[in-house]
């Protein structure tokens, strides 16, 4: 059910591209360049750090159960979710577009790269479990319910007759705006009957943590480079975007068919992207104009 709904909802952002607008963008690739190269920076800069503090916490294994969800979770290509809010302000519409789908597109080869890459800051067998999540990944995961369902719209969006693909927008776009809340319940579902059977208050407060503090560092270093390319405000604010905000539903159904024995890895991530939720509409308010007051 979770899968269906994740091909849904990419399925109908591919469905809502404006081929044009793409095309002028492709032309213009520095923020797509920079996109993507951030999109593997920022995980490999993010990770590490917080790895080291979380030494010295009392865990056992160093928060390697906390660590994995995130991992699995910043290694997701930008969220298709991420359009939504740059359409809700003044952020550049196609740049955001761009950099999902070319993110999802790379995402056969970056999601691998990265829980390879990062694999080795875990302990307790979860190294092992990233590692499953990987081969799962590599195997087709990211093509079948990522690429494929996203691809499958931008060539309806290309292909069909416009009073067609009018009628087809005026079905699919209401059905994935419901799927995604529904997406995030399946997914909450995992987690909180085994917090439920068995609370964790310190593991509750320990994955709000986590994940707060990779969120606003992801956030905060994407905010940085913009600035340091001098981006126009639009711009500016789609790539922040890009940079704070991944695919954490993918990720968690990649934890439940690779991990179905781990549902506590299903906290960190919907706590990422509740709070990624949260940063995305303060960097929305800040990329709006002051306008004056009408006399």
């Amino acid at each position: 059910m979770g899968l269906f709904l994740l091909c849904l909802v990419l399925f109908s952002a591919g469905l809502q591209v404006r081929l044009r607008a793409l095309g002028r963008l492709v032309r213009r690739p520095r923020v797509l360049v920079a996109g993507l190269a951030l999109h593997l920076a920022i995980p490999l800069a993010v990770v590490p750090f917080v790895a080291h503090l979380l030494r010295y916490t009392p865990d056992s294994d160093g928060g390697s159960g906390l660590l994995t969800a995130m991992i699995l979770t910043v290694a997701m290509p930008v969220a298709a979710g991420a359009t939504v809010w740059t359409d809700t302000g003044d952020g550049d519409q196609p740049a955001m577009v761009g950099l999902v789908l070319i993110s999802t597109l790379a995402s056969p080869l970056t999601t691998p790269f990265l829980l390879g890459t990062l694999a080795p800051l875990l302990s307790g067998g979860y190294g092992h479990a990233l590692a499953a999540c990987g081969r799962v990944a590599q195997d087709g995961f990211a093509l079948t319910s990522v690429v494929l369902p996203c691809a499958a719209g931008l060539v309806g969006s290309l292909v069909l007759p416009a009073q067609w693909h009018g009628r087809l927008l005026g079905t699919i776009v209401p059905a994935a705006l419901a799927g995604s809340p529904a997406l995030t319940y399946v997914n909450a579902s995992g987690a909180l009957s085994s917090v439920l059977a068995r609370p964790r208050p310190l593991l509750i407060a320990a994955a709000l943590g986590v994940a707060a503090l990779i969120c606003g560092l992801s956030f905060a270093l994407g905010r940085i480079a913009a600035r340091a390319l001098r981006l126009e405000a639009g711009t500016a604010s789609s790539l922040t975007l890009a940079c704070g905000m991944n695919n954490s539903s993918a990720s968690a159904v990649l934890i439940t068919t690779s991990l179905p024995g781990k549902p506590h890895l299903l906290l960190p991530v919907l706590a990422y992207g509740l709070l990624q939720k949260t940063a995305a509409s303060r960097v929305v308010a800040r990329s709006q104009p002051v306008r004056p007051p009408q006399s």
